[in-house]
């Protein structure tokens, strides 16, 4: 492992009397101390994006780039790895990543969402939340679901209607027409057990964003 962290530093023109600090760094930033005399191909997935990341910071970048950097790790080790994320942007870095984990895009200060190429919304989770679901979402416990599911998608009050978990989630045009969405459930014979606004998580602003970027595209297409 330590083999992988000189290589690096030497790719990078790491000066030999700063390697042994920077790798001395590494190790232990990424918690890895312990394991420096493991082989890296004896790792686990977790550990080894951990190493990847203290190669990439051994030279001391001020901007870094992470291309799904979570990719096919367990939730534990996800929340760790960005952990690290979050020390390295305290030491002053500047981190780009991408991600297709809404959850993960939570963590970031500052979100550009990507559709087919082109740039979509740009802000803060916060920011985009706000601004980019029009009309007001409704949160729904119901059974069953895929009953419920049926009959919003042939109710035109709710625009539009996803499963979220073992709930859905409804986008209606004001507050008012949440009696129309019980109103409509009622007569399917659904049972009730939540229906009231939330706030939108940011799968639901992109799943808005994509709708809205394909009318726009629609309309264009036919002008």
């Amino acid at each position: 492992m330590t083999e992988n962290i000189e290589f690096y530093g030497g790719i990078y023109g790491v000066a030999n009397a700063r390697l042994a600090e920077r790798k001395a760094w590494v190790l232990e930033m990424a918690g890895l101390t312990e394991r420096q005399q493991s082989m890296t191909g004896e790792l686990a997935t977790g550990w080894k994006q951990r190493l990847a990341l203290g190669c990439a910071m051994v030279h001391e970048p001020d901007i870094l780039f992470l291309d799904e950097p979570t990719g096919g790790v367990d939730p534990a080790s996800r929340r760790n790895f960005w952990e690290l994320i979050y020390t390295v942007a305290e030491q002053g870095v500047t981190v780009f990543v991408t991600t297709h984990y809404m959850d993960e895009a939570e963590h970031c200060d500052r979100l550009a969402l990507i559709y087919r190429g082109q740039l979509i919304a740009l802000g803060s989770p916060r920011s985009l939340k706000e601004d980019a679901v029009r009309g007001v979402l409704l949160g729904a416990e119901v059974e069953p679901l895929m009953e419920a599911l049926a009959a919003l998608e042939a109710e035109p009050a709710a625009h539009d209607v996803a499963i979220f978990g073992n709930a859905l989630h409804i986008t209606v045009t004001t507050a008012e027409d949440e009696a129309v969405v019980r109103a409509a459930l009622q007569r399917a014979g659904i049972t009730i057990r939540m229906l009231q606004p939330i706030l939108p998580s940011l799968e639901d602003v992109f799943v808005s964003l994509v709708e809205q970027a394909d009318r726009e595209g629609g309309r264009s297409a036919n002008e």
